[in-house]
């Protein structure tokens, strides 16, 4: 197990691990992925900002009921690695478990400093009662979660992790086991025109059936809307593995946070009735901008990261939610196929859906079925706390 204690230093060479309690460490820590990535053509760095709120050193509401550790472990006295522990109580009190959380893990290519890492997480874990652990999440399964175990071939799509692809040997060979795949599903425009008929008539029947009502969200009625998604959101994904439902604190300073990214075309509200029981959110894909900017929206990066969103033709379809009584009647696909003609008006050529759980069958097999392929898999990991 890792040394906590200065003593260590007497090696230059060993391995330290140090729990972050200064601004300058806080810095550190932010700063860690420049360097490990430095030279990876494919990485995109973080939002500055909103890296600082997901490790709760800009307060975050995820926190309200959470909470979380960080961790840098130094080589020589130079950053080569960190880690967050994560308690999450609302996780907790929903499964009736004693389980922590790991994430924002960056790592050199050392298993002995993946070790120190993981070893000092654990310990802070057990302290706070935990007897398992459950990551990478950052720092929830409402943010960005998972790791990247095939399809380092091209960058990440907006708000989807990346890592080093000898971030699993490091993470497995410590003792961590999978407990769940999840799949980024992409799609061409083209290849709408080659739809299943069996899932074009499946569309027609629905909206036959029920008579649904679709429309964008209003930019003009923000507030609102961003309420109904989040009702749709904790209501649709009740039986869904490992979901939380997000707080509504939670919604309002992440839609604050993408209210100028969100275009409303990308969006769509179904209705039966009056009343709303889907939705549809995507996003254009700004990594490519936030790349330019090195993840700096001041002082001017905010204008270039949204200058000409027009020439941006990829879209991240981030969820698609029905609520429990309408989710097998073909809702989902009907709310998804009012964004084709959006889509094809704006000139969006490719589209990935992502993230969808294995065990997601419904989703999952549709996505298969309509000729969606999966291009990057990515991996969530259990392990349980040896006792002492």
């Amino acid at each position: 197990m890792s040394q906590l204690a200065p003593a260590a230093l007497s090696n230059p060479l060993q391995v330290i691990v140090r729990p972050v309690t200064s601004w300058w460490q806080r810095r550190q820590f932010l700063n860690v992925p420049w360097d490990i990535y430095s030279g990876d053509l494919n990485w995109v760095p973080p939002l500055r900002g909103n890296a600082k709120e997901m490790v709760n050193y800009t307060k975050h509401p995820f926190y309200d009921s959470a909470e979380i550790q960080t961790f840098l472990a130094y080589r020589n006295g130079i950053p080569v690695g960190r880690i967050g522990a994560i308690v999450n109580r609302a996780h907790n009190e929903r499964y009736h478990e004693k389980r922590g959380f790991f994430g924002f893990f960056e790592c050199e290519d050392s298993q002995e400093t993946a070790n120190a890492l993981l070893d000092a997480a654990q310990e802070w874990l057990r302290g706070k009662g935990m007897t398992a652990i459950r990551g990478p999440m950052n720092p929830s399964m409402n943010y960005e979660c998972g790791l990247l175990i095939d399809g380092f071939f091209e960058p990440p799509t907006f708000m989807m992790t990346y890592n080093r692809p000898y971030y699993q040997r490091l993470i497995e060979t410590y003792g961590f086991v999978k407990v769940q795949d999840m799949a980024a599903f992409w799609g061409h425009m083209n290849m709408i025109t080659g739809l299943d008929k069996k899932m074009a008539f499946i569309i027609q029947e629905c909206q036959s059936r029920f008579d649904v009502k679709l429309r964008r969200l209003d930019t003009k009625h923000f507030d609102r809307d961003v309420r109904i998604f989040l009702d749709i959101y904790n209501r649709s994904l009740v039986g869904t593995w490992g979901f939380v439902p997000i707080s509504a604190d939670e919604t309002t300073a992440m839609a604050h946070g993408l209210k100028m990214l969100i275009v409303p075309e990308m969006t769509a509200i179904a209705e039966i009735e009056g009343k709303p029981v889907g939705a549809v959110f995507g996003l254009l894909d700004y990594n490519p901008r936030i790349k330019e900017i090195g993840g700096r929206l001041f002082p001017l990066g905010f204008l270039k990261l949204l200058f000409g969103r027009k020439e941006l033709k990829r879209v991240r379809l981030i969820s698609t939610n029905v609520i429990p009584e309408y989710q097998k009647w073909g809702v989902g696909l009907l709310i998804a196929s009012r964004l084709v003609p959006e889509c094809k008006a704006w000139g969006i050529e490719e589209a990935e859906f992502s993230w969808v759980l294995e065990s997601n069958t419904l989703s999952y097999g549709t996505l298969k079925r309509g000729g969606a392929k999966i291009t990057k898999t990515y991996r969530i990991f259990d392990y349980e706390i040896p006792a002492k």
